[in-house]
């Protein structure tokens, strides 16, 4: 499980698992619902047509609270262009997600994945992890971490690639 200790590189709790392919750019993105913070559910095989960024993140993860407010910005920028951005919260109690996202204005949709079920279908071994998924359900980048500036170099430029095919 993750914890506080673990935000950069955390193992997540093994969970048995039917045998699947591991999770790697060109593979199709595993289908998955899961309840936003609202409760309404969203379903990955739904935005098939967009680009989408999952951002999988924890309240007490530092460099999780450092880029939302960069991935809001990235949000706004390119939705209208065919983007979504879903924030994957792990926190054991949502009303922990819940405060982060008020405090930190979060404007894309955030889900709870309490049970870590998503997160161990897509193997998240770091907070935060960021996958970029093109409008076919592949996906198509991996990052596993954060370092400041990523948002704007690393993110944003493979978004618009994508956002361009």
């Amino acid at each position: 499980m993750l914890t506080r200790r673990h935000c950069l590189l955390a193992p997540l709790a093994a969970a048995a698992l039917p045998a699947r392919a591991t999770i790697a750019p060109g593979a199709a993105a595993p289908d998955f619902t899961l309840r936003q913070l609202s409760g309404a559910p969203l379903r990955l095989r739904e935005q098939r047509g967009q680009v989408l960024m999952l951002n999988f993140w924890a309240s007490w993860c530092g460099p999780c609270r450092d880029e939302m407010p960069l991935l809001s910005r990235l949000h706004d920028k390119y939705r209208a262009s065919g983007f979504a951005l879903w924030g994957v919260n792990v926190d054991d109690e949502p009303k922990n997600a819940a405060a982060t996202v008020d405090k930190l204005r979060t404007a894309f949709p955030v889900l709870l994945d309490t049970d870590k079920a998503v997160s161990r279908l897509y193997e998240i071994k770091a907070m935060p992890s960021t996958l970029l998924i093109d409008r076919d359900g592949v996906l198509r980048r991996l990052h596993r971490g954060y370092q400041a500036g990523w948002v704007e170099s690393l993110y944003e430029p493979q978004l618009r690639e994508l956002l361009r095919d």
